[in-house]
C-alpha cells in the first residue's frame, strides 16, 4: 500500500471457503420485523468472518477485485473515461480499492466518494483525488471536505456484507444506498463489491431493496443485471 493511503489504512481480504450459508432463517420471512432481525444477525456473522483475516489475504483480495473491476470498466465503459465513478473508502474489513481509485484518477476518470450529509436522505457524492485532504464524516468514515465539488455518478460501487446470485445486497442496514438508487435519475450503473464466501441464498427482499447491476468477488463476475 502506498504512503498516501497509510493514514487511513483499512482491513480487507478473503473469507474462509464455503457457499451460501445463512445460519438461520426469519421466523416469518414475510414479516418485515422478523426479516430485519434476521438480517442483523447475518451482518454480525458475515462481518466477524471477514475480520478474521491475515494481512496477506487482505492484500490479495484487494488486488484480485481491482483487477476484475478494471476489466469490467474497460470492457463495458471504455475505462470509464469522461465518466463519474463513485467508489468507497474502506472500513470494517471491506476490500481496499484505493490504489485503483488513484489509477483511475490518473487515467482521467472523475472519482467520487459517497457521504451521509443528512440523515435518512439519499447520499451526496463529492469529488475525490489522491491529494484530497480527507475529514471525518458520519460513522467516523474519512470523506472529502465540504468544499469538494458535488457530482452525480454514472457508475457507483456498493461494498457488500452479503450478496445473492440474483443481485441483491446485504448492507449495513441504514438504507442509504437503496434510497440513493431510487432517487437518482438516471440511475447509475451499480456494481457490488464483496467476498465470494459472503454469498447467501437470499436476503428475503423487501419492497425497498433494489438489485444491483453486477456483483464482483475475488473470483470475478458473480451476478449480472436481469
Amino acid at each position: 500500500m502506498s504512503d498516501k493511503f497509510e493514514s487511513f489504512a483499512c482491513n480487507s481480504g478473503f473469507s474462509s471457503p464455503g457457499g451460501p450459508a445463512a445460519k438461520n432463517t426469519p421466523t416469518d420471512p414475510k414479516n418485515p420485523e422478523h426479516v430485519a432481525l434476521w438480517r442483523k444477525a447475518e451482518r454480525k456473522r458475515l462481518r466477524a468472518e471477514r475480520q478474521d483475516l491475515s494481512v496477506a489475504q487482505r492484500t490479495e483480495i484487494g488486488s484480485a477485485l481491482s483487477g476484475h473491476l478494471k476489466q469490467i470498466l474497460n470492457d463495458r465503459f471504455d475505462g470509464a473515461k469522461g465518466m463519474v465513478f463513485s467508489a468507497y473508502w474502506p472500513i470494517k474489513g471491506e476490500p481496499d480499492l484505493r490504489p485503483l481509485m488513484a489509477e483511475l484518477h490518473e487515467a482521467g476518470v472523475t472519482v467520487a466518494l459517497p457521504l451521509v450529509e443528512t440523515k435518512a436522505v439519499p447520499l451526496t457524492f463529492r469529488l475525490w483525488t489522491p491529494e484530497t485532504r480527507m475529514v471525518r464524516g458520519d460513522w467516523n468514515i474519512p470523506v472529502p471536505p465540504p468544499d469538494a465539488p458535488v457530482v452525480t455518478p454514472d457508475i457507483t460501487l456498493a461494498p457488500l456484507i452479503g450478496w445473492t446470485t440474483d443481485g441483491f445486497r446485504l448492507g449495513y442496514g441504514g438504507g442509504y444506498f437503496d434510497r440513493t438508487l431510487a432517487a437518482l435519475d438516471p440511475k447509475p450503473f451499480a456494481i457490488g463489491i464483496g467476498f465470494e464466501t459472503a454469498h447467501i441464498a437470499t436476503i428475503h427482499p423487501q419492497p425497498h431493496d433494489i438489485p444491483l447491476d453486477l456483483i464482483l468477488t475475488e473470483t470475478g463476475l458473480r451476478s449480472v443485471e436481469r
